[in-house]
């Protein structure tokens, strides 16, 4: 059973290939995330299938999923629910949000006030919601994949540090290589509809009982002393880099782990070992450090600086 859902998670790519070209590390990402238990932020310019890639992926796992469009003037109670009176019982009754969901796409979620972006919090680390002094349970698996454009600035709100924490994983989605975008559009020209999956014989792979044993067979996975100590290593390296003035937490150590370990699975390998480590962490921990402003003056970016940090702490044999 084990081998038979890890394989079908392999077909999940060649599914959602059907549709979107020339992001198979995004795929793989959103993949990892959901075997981690995570949430992922997806960055890159529009036109980059970012929207396209959570929908499809979606009708391949066969998740119910919500779409909620960031923009100034919405409400936490438009994300979360609100409490409703009805006329005909004479009470309020709460209306559950669009949160209420497997996949919730957060579409451009810089464009909306810090007070809604913080309604996702609770959400987000304890899957569950409160309002009215009562706790709602959210369904299981539960993913916010939310969308950043990050060349446009106006109009936009920068997540704090405590909302960027939330998310397991920070995946850059880069223009396609010129191959895959004349593949795009020779699609088009084919007369493919992004609004009609089935037209292109995207298919189920498999649904959330499945997703939900992969999970725990991901966390099985097995992680020896000295992986543990690498991981931590890099961590400290990070809070003792010049050029960083905030460096990753002991959360952010936890969940380049538990996402090393979602690779080691993934890829039907029994242990984690120094390779899934380093090849999750830019991915896990771009977005979880603070650079200082001289580094950003001189172009320093977040995973030049995590680059050099690989190849100056000790790997073990």
């Amino acid at each position: 059973m084990s081998d038979q859902i890890r394989n079908q998670l392999g077909r999940v790519r060649a599914e959602v290939a059907k549709a979107v070209v020339g992001q198979d590390a995004a795929v793989e990402g959103l993949v990892l995330a959901l075997l981690a238990d995570g949430h992922v932020l997806l960055e890159g310019v529009p036109g980059t299938a970012k929207t396209l890639l959570v929908r499809t992926l979606s009708t391949v796992l066969a998740l119910d999923t919500k779409r909620v469009q960031f923009t100034p003037d919405l409400m936490p109670g438009d994300v979360t629910g609100s409490l409703v009176y009805d006329n005909k019982s004479g009470e309020f009754e709460f209306r559950e949000g669009p949160v209420f969901t497997n996949l919730l796409l957060a579409d451009e979620i810089n464009r909306t006030p810090p007070k809604t972006q913080s309604s996702l919090l609770e959400a987000m680390e304890e899957r569950q919601v409160s309002a009215d002094g009562v706790t709602r349970k959210l369904p299981d698996p539960f993913m916010v994949a939310a969308t950043m454009n990050p060349i446009e600035y106006e109009g936009t709100y920068t997540l704090p540090e405590a909302q960027l924490d939330r998310f397991l994983l920070k995946l850059v989605l880069d223009l396609p290589p010129r191959d895959a975008e004349i593949e795009v559009l020779r699609r088009h020209a084919a007369g493919f509809n992004p609004r009609d999956l089935g037209s292109v014989g995207v298919q189920r792979v498999l649904g959330a009982s499945e997703l939900q044993q992969a999970r725990a067979q991901a966390q099985r996975v097995q992680v020896s002393g000295d992986v543990l100590a690498y991981v931590v290593d890099l961590a400290r390296a990070t809070r003792q880099s010049p050029s960083v003035r905030m460096g990753v937490s002991p959360r952010g150590a936890t969940a380049l782990l538990r996402v090393a370990k979602a690779s080691a699975y993934l890829y039907g390998h029994p242990a984690v070992t120094p390779d899934h480590v380093q090849r999750m962490l830019l991915p896990t921990w771009r977005h979880r450090i603070v650079l200082e402003p001289e580094a950003e003056l001189e172009g320093v970016s977040a995973d030049s600086v995590l680059r050099s940090i690989m190849q100056q702490v000790q790997v073990p044999i």
